[in-house]
């Protein structure tokens, strides 16, 4: 019978705390943090990938500055690599602590998935590079409408051939050797603030050298701007920008806009995850109260109390959650 591992994952929409939130609870509860971000493996990709690790302090992290920049990372390596480190963490009796917005990594991770490689057929792969991206879009619609509408990144050639080819193949299957006994915390605020913090991260990020961290990686660490492209939203953004492609306000306009477009696709695939009966405790303004007393009763072996409300209810609503 292969072992449960207890951890416990803290997700929620871009720019609402999660990372300060994760340290707290792997402080309080002797844990250490796993981050569940595609970009933060990044190595340079520091401050537009928000890894804010003066957070940190004494807590150790993993799966952050992993890779080169320019350097090739999938979903696959991350749940392989996201399993080494829990067993690793277990092992030496401390708390794996999950943190990341990168819904579809918690989800492969959480639902047990195996992956296909990253190598992928080259006729297949010739097939499609000669197939136009509104073609590919309207098939990984059809393949995976869920998937697609969550997707940040559908208007980016190259991950939109990956995710189709991704799921032109056999369906995914359970790992045998790693279950997991896992407590989901979501953190959460209303839209409107969501917004609100989502415009003053970007501000704050602009001021202290994204657009300098932009430039280093393509100058310095000789990556082109389509790889920069293929980074995300504020590096293919601020790309443009180096290139003369758009003035500066046109570009912050452009990357607020597509922000909390990222921040609303999230949700929907948060509210994904939850249909398929994954349960998330959304805690309001990341309510550190209510935190440890999910994770008391969790760590103890206490039967956990039903989530007060799903997510599809709060934004359907309207109404402000408080804390309680």
């Amino acid at each position: 019978m292969p072992k449960k591992f207890n951890v416990v994952v803290v997700t929620g929409p871009t720019a609402t705390g999660k990372t300060a939130l994760a340290v707290e609870l792997a402080r309080r509860w002797n844990g250490e943090v796993i981050s569940a971000d595609s970009r933060q493996v990044y190595q340079h990709l520091d401050i537009g990938s928000g890894k804010d690790l003066q957070e940190y302090g004494e807590i150790p992290y993993h799966l952050i500055d992993i890779v080169p920049p320019g350097g090739s990372y999938h979903l696959k390596q991350f749940t392989v690599d996201a399993r080494n480190a829990i067993r690793d963490i277990d092992a030496r009796g401390k708390l794996p602590v999950i943190c990341g917005g990168s819904a579809l990594y918690i989800h492969a991770l959480l639902k047990n998935y195996t992956l296909p490689g990253d190598a992928p057929d080259e006729e297949e792969r010739r097939i499609i590079d000669a197939t136009p991206l509104a073609e590919l879009q309207k098939e990984l619609q059809r393949l995976d409408p869920e998937f697609y509408a969550s997707f940040a990144d559908r208007d980016n050639f190259n991950r939109v051939r990956r995710a189709v080819e991704i799921r032109r193949r056999p369906s995914p299957g359970e790992v045998p050797d790693m279950e997991l006994n896992a407590l989901v915390l979501g953190v959460l605020f209303p839209r409107r603030v969501v917004h609100e913090r989502i415009e003053a991260r970007l501000d704050a990020r602009l001021n202290v050298g994204l657009i300098e961290e932009v430039a280093d990686l393509h100058d310095k660490y000789g990556m082109s701007w389509d790889a920069l492209e293929f980074l995300g939203l504020e590096y293919r953004c601020v790309a443009e920008y180096l290139q003369g492609r758009c003035e500066y306000e046109e570009m912050r306009f452009k990357l607020l806009c597509q922000i909390r477009q990222f921040a609303k696709r999230q949700d929907i695939f948060f509210r994904k995850m939850e249909r398929e009966g994954i349960d998330i405790y959304w805690l309001p303004e990341g309510d550190r109260g209510a935190a440890d007393r999910l994770i008391a009763a969790f760590v103890n072996g206490k039967e956990l109390p039903e989530p007060e409300f799903r997510l599809k209810d709060f934004i359907n609503s309207g109404v402000r959650v408080r804390k309680r």
